[in-house]
């Protein structure tokens, strides 16, 4: 039961780490590090198409990462 938990894990956090590297940068200038990105905080738009996916997969595999870390460490 651990080794498939394990193989569950690593492979979850491989895809996380897919996930996460394919979505867009939200800066896209260093004046926005040295402003806060406060000439945003007013445009912001809610995510559609491809990023909207990107975002819930990343949540939902967030969740199984951390129910998986929380179940390894259960059998342990």
């Amino acid at each position: 039961m651990y080794d498939i938990l394990l193989t569950a894990m690593l492979i979850v956090s491989v895809l996380m780490i897919i996930v996460i590297a394919m979505q867009p940068t939200k800066t896209n200038s260093a004046s926005n590090a040295f402003l806060g990105g406060a000439t945003q905080l007013f445009g912001r738009q809610k995510a559609r198409g491809f990023e909207a996916v990107l975002q819930k997969t990343t949540v939902v595999l967030a969740v199984f990462f951390f129910g998986l870390a929380i179940a390894i460490a259960y059998i342990i």
